[in-house]
């Protein structure tokens, strides 16, 4: 049995046993599932966010769990709070070895002549800028650390696809697929692998005005191959996979989990049409 097998024998195979993990958005939705997730897999686990109290619901149940976790309060689009973010989990814990960069706001729904430009810089400022700022003093870390790091950014369907009323977030997404490309390139020399996930219609708090109910989630659904909605373990299990060593050789990659939303072609309940105008 050669050394890593032997280590993962030792850990229960879990796979981030002596590993710190920072969760960006992890007080609810995906974030809290994959911050769960990677505890129940031996992380030390940092989430961060913009609220306190559900930041310190999620570090409860770790710690339920018999897990180590750490809250810290975060305003992404502030990037001296992100620096101060990683400084307190190197003070914490020692180490930064996987990331998911996770926080965005979706903005409102409308056409883009109708968007406030207040509202727009909002959405660049969290989206594009904020993981900017989380992934240059997180590369800056894990450098000086030499640790073999992992990091991912959540980017969307709507990067490789077009939803009416998003054109904005839409643009934040593009962006954030081709800055991860650039990055990946520059830190694969230094065992830094950079991913992004993009979900599909996933049922989190964030998308409760589109599926606010089962008539509005009808459509989705029909028109999703796999015939459900996403839920935030769909996208945790892809993000806890990209950033574990089961994912060694993808970097550069924007991973959609979308059930096959984004497929094109005509989808089995078209037959239905087709027939009855046959």
């Amino acid at each position: 049995m050669n050394k890593a097998m032997t280590d993962q024998a030792h850990n229960g195979m879990k796979r981030f046993a002596g590993r710190t993990a920072l969760v960006t958005g992890g007080g609810t939705g995906m974030g809290r599932a994959a911050a769960l997730r990677l505890a129940r897999e031996g992380a030390k686990v940092v989430v961060a966010g913009r609220r306190a109290d559900v930041l310190e619901a999620v570090v409860a149940e770790i710690s339920q769990l018999g897990g180590t976790a750490l809250a810290i309060p975060t305003n992404v689009a502030d990037h001296s709070e992100v620096k101060a973010l990683i400084d307190q989990t190197l003070q914490a814990f020692g180490t930064l070895d996987v990331v998911w960069n996770n926080a965005g706001v979706l903005g409102t729904f409308g056409p883009m002549q109708n968007q406030p430009f207040e509202e727009f810089d909002e959405i660049v400022s969290v989206n594009l800028r904020g993981v900017f700022a989380c992934m240059k003093y997180e590369i800056a870390a894990m450098l000086e650390l030499g640790v073999q790091g992992s990091i991912v950014n959540t980017s969307s369907w709507t990067a490789h696809g077009a939803m009416p009323g998003l054109a904005g977030y839409a643009a934040t997404k593009g962006a954030l697929d081709a800055m991860m490309r650039t990055v990946a390139v520059e830190v694969g020399g230094h065992n830094i692998r950079v991913n992004n996930v993009s979900p599909g219609i996933i049922a989190t708090p964030m998308a409760a005005g589109v599926l606010a109910s089962e008539a509005a989630a009808r459509p989705f659904i029909r028109h999703t191959p796999v015939q459900r909605i996403g839920t935030s373990e769909d996208v945790a299990d892809t993000v806890l996979w990209l950033l574990s060593d089961d994912a060694r050789f993808v970097t550069g990659q924007s991973i959609l989990v979308d059930g096959g939303y984004t497929l094109g072609g005509l989808r089995p309940w078209l037959n239905e049409v087709i027939s009855e105008h046959g």
